[in-house]
């Protein structure tokens, strides 16, 4: 008797990358399956901090095949937006399978061998839409920070009774450390933020110029184009852009500037500066790694993500990831940007169907 549940392909991740993959390999008619490790669609959503609203307005911010029913311009909360995923998948009748966590992945003469905590599967072509914010990343150096300071990072941040009352320092100057620190500045706490910020758009450019702004990152922001090449490193070791506050809310906000983490000495955080900092709290807006210990053997590059053409694990045949930074534009790992790579890659599982 064979126990093994047979699929074309299988779908890892449940978020907005996976439902978008769903959506297009449903509409080229390719059996599958999507597997969340969540018990509910939209929980890693729920799970960021409270006062999270989306960076882009809702008219950018919607997966394929279902608009926002909201005004243009609205900026959509963590609940909002983990509530359209949710009915997105029961809307389109997606296949989705919650609370079921895929443990490895493994190559087979003809596709890949999944463990999962529902059993073994088996399936022609995998998707990796895990996203990229799997597992934190925090500087080495933390492990050497005196114990009294307490330090959390983004992923357990929910809103400024997260950390103790006293002096903070945000490390990191992206979009979330830019949202935290004016936050935690708001809240009374005396407030640092550490890093170079990544590049900003004008608050003029979004307001006005929405249209032609996106159109801009959408169809010219991308790896056919000489300056999308040029930008894809930076938007990869870097983050998104800021888009709703920026350095003017910091410095209005009263919050002190310090350059990048540099280590640790006598047991207190070093911006290599003469500045000494006795912060009660550290704050690491330092952004995530790409977990990819679980499948197989892959190339990744200085940053650890997985080295890919378009989402297409060359190395790998039937292999395929949908959600990575700047895997074909600076819009890929947003929302109204994955649509795009998930049409591709279900172009070319579709293609591999026996």
């Amino acid at each position: 008797m064979n126990d093994i549940q047979q699929f074309e392909a299988i779908v890892v991740g449940g978020g907005q990358a996976g439902l978008a993959t769903s959506h297009e390999l449903t509409g080229r008619g390719v059996q599958h399956i999507v597997l969340e490790a969540d018990e509910r669609v939209g929980d890693t959503w729920r799970r960021r901090y409270d006062s999270l609203r989306l960076f882009t307005p809702v008219q950018y911010s919607a997966l394929p095949g279902m608009p926002h029913l909201m005004p243009r311009g609205a900026l959509l909360t963590r609940g909002e937006f983990a509530a359209y995923l949710e009915r997105y998948a029961e809307t389109l009748g997606l296949p989705l399978r919650t609370g079921v966590r895929v443990r490895r992945v493994t190559r087979t003469r003809d596709g890949f061998d999944l463990e999962t905590t529902a059993g073994q599967m088996a399936a022609r072509s995998v998707v990796v839409a895990t996203g990229s914010t799997t597992s934190p990343r925090i500087p080495s150096g933390a492990a050497m920070l005196d114990p009294a300071i307490v330090q959390v990072h983004t992923s357990d941040y929910r809103n400024p009774d997260t950390v103790p009352s006293g002096d903070v320092i945000v490390v990191g100057a992206g979009t979330s450390g830019v949202d935290i620190a004016v936050e935690l500045a708001g809240a009374g706490h005396r407030t640092w933020l550490a890093g170079n910020p990544t590049l900003q758009i004008p608050e003029a450019a979004r307001r006005f110029a929405g249209p032609l702004l996106w159109g801009f990152l959408y169809h010219v922001m991308t790896l056919d184009t000489p300056v999308g090449r040029r930008a894809a490193g930076q938007a990869v070791a870097h983050g998104a852009p800021l888009m709703r506050l920026g350095m003017k809310d910091v410095a209005e906000a009263g919050i002190g500037r310090l350059p990048r983490f540099s280590g640790v000495r006598d047991g207190l955080p070093w911006f290599g500066t003469d500045e000494v900092l006795t912060p009660s709290s550290i704050v690491w807006a330092t952004g995530f790694r790409i977990d990819v210990s679980w499948l197989p053997p892959l190339e990744t590059d200085l940053h650890g993500n997985p080295v890919t053409v378009r989402g297409i694990v060359e190395g790998v045949p039937g292999l395929t990831f949908v959600g990575l930074p700047f895997q074909y534009s600076i819009t890929s790992p947003l929302i109204g940007g994955v649509g795009r790579d998930a049409a591709y890659v279900a172009d070319r599982v579709a293609a591999r169907r026996g």
